[in-house]
């Protein structure tokens, strides 16, 4: 008789711990630990951003068209988008680059006040050098947008920035050229005729003569096409490298020891 109380009464233990198991959110279940488990271990055990997840942060800063601030967990954090290279006006190193304002005032009129929803690429890691986040960002449903809109694509669409690959190739790789393909033929954003004219900057050393800047259509960002030997002077080169993005975007492999300043070998 009292072996089948004991029995009862673990049966009964079984179940009901069963029922518990069952009502916990699958994203909880999923994660519990094989041994000894708590709520509380679960939750903790969960990745930052779950690959499945449908939550959508609070931008709280646009830094930049490729940088941005969200409110995660309870903190800040910076993330920078994946394949997605917009003109620099942040960087104190360097000045303003033509349509870098367009670029982050457009990032701020699409993403300031809105909230995001991030995904990650395993392929590129999930921070860079700097500490930042590395993912892509869409946005719900909103005033002129459609659900699920894909911002970094859409940047590039609109030309208001590159398809960048850093080392590896992503996700969307892809998509992102076919994008920036596009964007220049439409001459749109910062492939427009008008900005390309307006943008040509002044020779990256004044003291170099004989070189001065043509517009932007003169030389080729979207491929390996030049090494050193391609250019008269220094200064041709190095207008080239920022031309076509400076170290972020090194697509002619021009400044290989990273130190900012190319083809050395003219000085």
């Amino acid at each position: 008789m009292r072996r089948k109380i004991i029995i009862g009464a673990v049966a009964v233990a079984v179940i009901f711990g069963l029922s518990a198991y069952r009502s916990l959110p699958k994203r909880v279940q999923n994660n519990l630990p094989a041994q000894s488990a708590t709520v509380e271990q679960a939750l903790d055990a969960q990745p930052v951003i779950p690959a499945d997840s449908e939550t959508f942060y609070p931008v709280t800063k646009v830094v930049d068209g490729d940088t941005i601030a969200v409110e995660m967990n309870g903190k800040k954090e910076t993330v920078r988008l994946i394949g997605l290279d917009t003109p620099e006006t942040v960087e104190p190193r360097k000045p303003v680059q033509c349509f870098g304002k367009q670029a982050s005032d457009k990032a701020k009129e699409i993403l300031s006040g809105k909230r995001v929803r991030l995904e990650m690429d395993a392929s590129q890691g999930e921070r860079d050098k700097y500490g930042r986040l590395l993912a892509y960002i869409f946005l719900p449903a909103q005033a002129g947008l459609e659900s699920g809109t894909f911002f970094n694509q859409l940047m590039i669409e609109e030309g208001y920035g590159h398809e960048y690959t850093y080392n590896l190739p992503y996700r969307y790789q892809k998509e992102f050229k076919e994008a920036e393909k596009t964007a220049r033929e439409n001459q749109k954003g910062l492939w427009a005729k008008t900005v390309a004219s307006d943008c040509s900057p002044e020779p990256a050393s004044p003291s170099e003569a004989g070189f001065r800047a043509p517009a932007s259509g003169s030389y080729d960002c979207s491929k390996n096409a030049y090494n050193c030997s391609s250019f008269k002077t220094q200064a041709e080169a190095q207008y080239v490298f920022e031309l076509c993005g400076g170290d972020k975007n090194d697509i002619h492999k021009l400044d290989r020891d990273g130190d900012g300043k190319v083809c050395e070998s003219f000085s």
